[in-house]
């Protein structure tokens, strides 16, 4: 298992999966590796449900980080093409955070969720010895619709189309040029642009964007492993084979530097609100259009062929590859904050 981020595959299987608590008819759609929302069907409607850590940068600027990291919770569920409606918010936090603070990151939260016609209903807040930052609670995201609009990240049938929005690596180019300036050896005008990247973190706007643009087969959130990491998901729970191109990639300025920077290759880096759509060709261009009117970058990059007698997986500029056993993004920050 990897000694950071996400537990693997087998841990996954072995120690979770198995012991669920108790079975229930209104579950239809529990924990299962690379989904990243449950679903209970209440009457004749769906609730997804998806949990995520909080992270809370100071760097970012508090109220910038409340907003982010909500925004990244409540992705969990735009994914399924169901908006989020409501939420609620733990925050465990570090003793030294102020009163102020907090305020800042609240409002950068509850607006946030205004913004997008999410209610908060639930939480708590308290400081705790012990706590330090970035990880200072969790949320649960939920979001009421029709059954019918549900869409998997394991949907994607041969001959779909592969659309990526914003590209790999914006994530990580922003929070390392924002978090390392100095360390990042590079132009402060090329540093600059790389923490602009932040900004590019809208996936639940996305994500319902795309939703209602087209009749999507699949959708996935590119957090850890990357575009690389995220395809290999869908394809594997699909049984199918992802065929993508590197040069028909959307790649944000100021990313390519930072990846060289840090030595990592930016599509296997976490890359949250950089989405995965699968969808009929025609339906995959109506994607990107509505994805380009609001700003977001977007560009279908593959497509979806039949595995055949290989195993389900990624081919990438016509060679196999594999997603990283841990996000590279967790050794390159551990060893950034030794040198700093």
């Amino acid at each position: 298992m990897p000694d950071r981020g996400k537990i693997d595959t087998d841990t996954f299987d072995a120690v979770i999966a198995p012991h669920l608590g108790a079975r229930r008819d209104d579950v239809t759609l529990g924990p299962q590796h690379g989904v990243d929302f449950g679903v209970l069907s209440i009457d004749e409607s769906a609730l997804v449900v998806a949990t995520d850590p909080i992270s809370i940068l100071p760097a970012l600027g508090f109220e910038r980080a409340g907003r982010l990291a909500l925004d990244i919770v409540l992705t969990d569920v735009a994914v399924s093409g169901i908006a989020p409606t409501h939420a609620t918010v733990s925050l465990s936090l570090p003793p030294e955070m102020s009163d102020d603070e907090l305020g800042q990151t609240w409002r950068g939260m509850a607006d946030h969720a205004e913004n997008l016609g999410v209610s908060i209903v639930s939480g708590h807040t308290a400081r705790y010895e012990g706590v330090e930052y970035s990880w200072v609670g969790g949320a649960t995201a939920l979001g009421v619709g029709d059954p019918d609009d549900i869409v998997r990240p394991d949907g994607a049938n041969p001959g779909d189309a592969i659309v990526l929005a914003t590209g790999p690596g914006a994530e990580t180019a922003g929070l390392f040029g924002t978090l390392f300036p100095e360390a990042l050896d590079l132009p402060a005008e090329t540093v600059a642009t790389a923490q602009e990247r932040v900004t590019d973190i809208r996936g639940v706007a996305d994500a319902t964007t795309a939703a209602a643009a087209g009749d999507l087969t699949a959708m996935h959130d590119a957090t850890e492993g990357g575009v690389v990491g995220g395809l290999a998901e869908m394809a594997t729970g699909a049984d199918v084979t992802f065929a993508v191109e590197r040069e028909a990639a959307p790649v944000q300025p100021g990313v390519e530097a930072v990846c060289d920077g840090i030595d990592v290759d930016p599509w296997t880096v976490t890359s949250a609100g950089s989405l995965l759509i699968t969808a009929p060709p025609s339906a995959a261009e109506d994607v990107v259009a509505a994805l380009e009117s609001r700003g977001t970058p977007a560009a279908i990059i593959g497509s979806v062929r039949d595995a055949g007698s290989q195993s389900p997986g990624v081919v990438l500029d016509g060679e196999r590859v594999e997603p990283p056993a841990s996000d590279p993004a967790w050794d390159a920050m551990a060893r950034l904050q030794r040198t700093t």
